[in-house]
């Protein structure tokens, strides 16, 4: 009977004992958690949180286990972040092993991708938890709300594409050379040399430039002597060789009726044209005359060495002399193109009269993304195989929101010149538009060149949470998407000036310099400029109100007034 009376007793302390371990593993108080920051904040795609947990002494009992969830909840869904562990010193697990006696501190870090619904949002840490194989029910714990999502205000559709450019030029100057070979000591123009073809085609073209009503010439003359027989002599002969020179050309100019100005010099030691032949021969010990030519510049020590190298010296005389014994005349032909009025007037009514490069300049001087679009639809037609023509044609799609059209004119530009910088700059916009940033991350690698680089590598700093690489790559670029990368950096006054300077300010504008306002506790700059960004776009009314960058106004008169509220 006593030990009947025993075992149950024994049973009940047991009993008592297992309800005792359950009763004591209590929900933990709301103190014992902080969550950072507050609020928590977009950076590089994801909202991150810190979270510092305090297990206090005596709570967490020896069989415990107990699994952490961070979870972010909003209007229509929740995302939950990475679990932990922890139990007690009896438990055979893989968590976190918490001291009964001691308790423990442990840092939690959660991650959530970003949705635009978390703006509006509440952090909490969600608990399973038993005492030994019992369950035991825990309610969720609040420990945060909101979310700064002003990065997401940063976006590729707001940036400005690459246009490839043009490379008309208004003024054009060619030059036309034409050379006069003398004998050797000789300053006399021989009958041989004034018959030959390409001084004769040298003269029409001087003639024809002087008839041309959009050209004008002016002529150089530059007379040399070979650097052998010593420089007094040489300095001599090439003054001489350039009188006789001036004085044909100027016959000949007079006897065609041009007008153009001679410039007339003489070198009377040409041992940089001697060092070009040398160069571009096939001489046998080129290297040693070269050598030679960079170890004296006294211009008599030269000639004595190199006559000193006897097994070229008459191969040098035969067929490298010669020709430095000469006149080179020089015709600067100036061609003056077309007026905008001209181009403008022709792209309009006869395209096909213009060259690529004049009909790429004529949309240069429209004002509106739809009469580019017309000429680069021109462009695309009289040369099918420029790229430029269909790559501008999406830019002019771009500017006008229609993305998709823009990045089929994007791809046949590719398809022509897969090198060209800015079509590859574009196609890095649209691919972040459609949300695939290694596709984005490929193209813009290869746009180098291109004009507005640096604000694309802005924008994906921006993305990357690296907001001092954002600021440096905008440098002085007035944007919105520069005013928010320098607003992340909290360089206020940056963004302000900005923001004032961004050529055509819309909605976002506003907005961005209300939060700049909220920031820098500047009331009437938030009223003022949410009140004009609401006017411009009413959707924004809404995101204000949820905004956590305008928390402390909610209860504000001239706030709720502004966006309608």
């Amino acid at each position: 009977m006593k030990k009947k009376f025993s075992s149950v007793l024994t049973m009940a302390t047991m009993a008592v004992v297992g309800f005792s371990s359950c009763a004591s593993l209590k929900p933990l108080a709301s103190e014992n958690i902080e969550a950072k920051p507050q609020p928590l904040e977009l950076v590089g795609g994801q909202v991150p949180a810190t979270i510092n947990v305090t297990f206090p002494a005596k709570w967490f009992i020896k069989n415990a286990t107990v699994e952490v969830t961070p979870v972010l909840r909003y209007d229509g869904g929740e995302a939950a972040s990475t679990p932990y562990t922890f139990q007690g010193e009896s438990v055979t697990g893989n968590g976190k092993v918490i001291s009964q006696s001691n308790g423990g501190n442990e840092v939690l870090s959660a991650s959530f991708p970003y949705v635009a619904a978390m703006q509006k949002s509440d952090l909490y840490l969600t608990f399973k938890a038993k005492a030994g194989s019992k369950a035991v029910a825990f309610p969720d714990i609040k420990i945060g709300d909101g979310v700064l999502s002003l990065a997401a205000l940063a976006n590729a559709k707001s940036e400005a594409p690459a246009i490839a450019a043009d490379k008309f030029q208004r003024e054009l100057t060619a030059a036309h050379d034409a050379d006069l070979l003398f004998a050797i000591q000789q300053a006399e123009l021989r009958a041989s040399e004034l018959k030959k073809s390409n001084l004769a085609d040298w003269n029409k073209t001087v003639k024809s430039a002087q008839a041309a009503p959009n050209q004008s010439v002016d002529i150089e003359i530059s007379a040399y002597a070979s650097p052998d027989g010593g420089y007094k002599l040489n300095e001599t002969l090439a003054a001489r060789r350039e009188g006789t020179t001036k004085k044909y050309v100027a016959a000949e100019l007079k006897k065609n009726k041009v007008k153009a100005p001679i410039n007339a010099k003489y070198t009377a030691q040409d041992w940089e044209g001697f060092k070009q032949l040398v160069e571009k021969s096939n001489l046998q010990d080129k290297e040693l005359i070269l050598r030679v030519l960079s170890m004296y510049s006294d211009t008599e020590q030269r000639e004595r060495e190199i006559k000193n190298i006897s097994t070229i010296y008459s191969t040098l005389a035969d067929e490298i002399l010669p020709q430095l014994r000469r006149s080179r005349l020089t015709a600067n032909i100036k061609t003056i193109g077309k007026t905008d009025e001209e181009i403008s007037s022709l792209a309009a009514s006869n395209p096909s009269a213009l060259t690529v490069e004049e009909l790429l300049y004529a949309a240069t001087l429209k004002s509106t993304p739809a009469e580019k679009a017309t000429i680069y639809k021109k462009v695309i037609e009289l040369f099918p195989n420029e790229a430029r023509g269909y790559n501008n044609l999406g830019v002019a799609e771009y500017t006008q929101g229609n993305v998709a059209a823009a990045e089929e004119q994007f791809k046949k530009a590719a398809n022509i010149d897969s090198s060209l910088p800015e079509v590859n700059l574009n196609l890095g916009y649209v691919a972040l538009v459609n949300g695939n940033r290694a596709q984005a991350d490929l193209y813009i690698s290869k746009a180098s060149g291109a004009k507005g680089l640096g604000n694309a590598q802005g924008l994906l700093a921006i993305l990357d949470g690296n907001y001092a690489k954002a600021t440096q790559s905008y440098g002085n670029t007035e944007s919105n998407n520069a005013a928010v990368a320098q607003i992340l950096a909290k360089d206020y006054s940056k963004a302000t000036t900005t923001l004032n300077a961004v050529a055509k300010p819309d909605a976002t504008t506003d907005y961005l310099k209300a939060v700049v306002g909220a920031r820098t506790n500047t009331v009437n700059q938030v009223t003022t400029n949410l009140k004009s960004a609401v006017a411009k776009d009413s959707s924004l009314a809404n995101k204000a109100f949820n905004d956590p960058e305008f928390a402390k106004y909610l209860k504000d008169a001239g706030f709720l007034q502004a966006i309608g509220k």
